[in-house]
């Protein structure tokens, strides 16, 4: 496979983050890298694809500034990108959650690595607990976890009620890259929280070094791959699909972009369905014709990646229209 996807972030000092933003786009774009990241005042959080060679530049590069010396790549190879276009945005934190003041620099739950994890995950008085949303967990989660009814992490701090009963126990937080860990585990910590742990790097890590053992069902991602397997040691299928409730872990769209619903859905149900999710949505007059995978690619709607840039190649300002 020729290329590579990277799932990153870094807790860092960036003093101008806008100014960084177009910067790192510009740097980007002569990669042909594509994906996207997001920068804050706190750091970096990035999910990007490209060819490996390219991608290797961009480690070394992001490497060596100082302020990143620490980040941790979790590489992933794959045959072409994941992404259609490349999207820098600057946002006032790196994962939504709306807790800024929160610094895990400072404060967060204490690493553990994927063969920690595995030796401490069933010990007595641990509870493991997935931070992810529920379209996340139902698709897979780790034998025994613990879950959340969230449709995003941002409703994550309003579950705080909820896990008082866990106070006196050893909790193992985990997602999907370890950054929405960082800042639930510190959350915890400021919260009465004694003893935090969390899955350094993830699901997509201990799927890297660990063969992802029992992680239960699939990885849902956020490209256009939807759901991999992490599992190579001991895989199950855990969801259902939507419509008959035979096991199934395909993900997919409903073809109504009106419901546009995000369900796993078997092959069968799909053709007789015809890629929509129920009869209504069979009906709909909107209904978009069934590609065959569930997956429909976002209109680029006259996409211009230098739009914004106020470089050219020749380092000359000048502002794209």
């Amino acid at each position: 496979m020729d290329y590579s996807i990277l799932l990153y972030y870094c807790y860092t000092r960036i003093d101008n983050p806008e100014k960084f933003r177009e910067e790192h786009h510009f740097f980007c774009l002569e990669l042909d890298l594509r994906g996207r990241i997001i920068v804050a005042s706190e750091g970096i959080n990035g999910t990007v694809s490209g060819l490996k060679s390219n991608c290797e530049k961009y480690m070394l590069h992001m490497r060596s500034d100082p302020a990143f010396a620490h980040i941790e790549f979790k590489v992933e190879s794959w045959k072409s990108h994941t992404f259609q276009k490349l999207n820098v945005r600057v946002k006032s934190e790196i994962v939504n959650v709306g807790l800024p003041h929160i610094d895990p620099k400072k404060n967060t739950g204490q690493y553990l690595e994927p063969d920690e994890f595995l030796q401490m995950k069933d010990q007595k008085d641990t509870v493991v607990l997935d931070v992810r949303s529920n379209y996340e967990h139902k698709l897979g989660k780790f034998k025994g976890a613990q879950t959340l009814d969230i449709e995003n992490f941002r409703e994550f701090p309003e579950k705080l009620a909820e896990l008082q009963h866990l106070k006196n126990k050893k909790v193992i937080t985990y997602c999907t890259g370890g950054i929405k860990c960082e800042k639930a585990t510190a959350f915890l910590l400021e919260n009465g929280f004694d003893n935090v742990y969390q899955l350094h790097g993830g699901i997509i890590k201990h799927g890297l070094e660990a063969g992802g053992e029992d992680f239960e069902g699939k990885c849902y991602v956020f490209d256009n791959r939807v759901a991999v397997d992490v599992n190579s040691v001991n895989p199950v299928v855990i969801s259902k699909c939507y419509i008959c409730t035979t096991d199934c872990d395909r993900m997919v769209n409903c073809a109504n972009p009106t419901c546009n619903l995000h369900v796993p859905i078997c092959p069968d149900c799909a053709n007789s369905y015809q890629g929509a999710c129920s009869r209504e949505c069979l009906e709909h007059p909107d209904k978009r014709p069934f590609n065959g995978s569930g997956y429909y690619q976002k209109s680029l709607n006259g996409y211009n990646p230098y739009r914004g840039i106020r470089r050219d190649r020749g380092d000359k300002t000048r502002l794209q229209e």
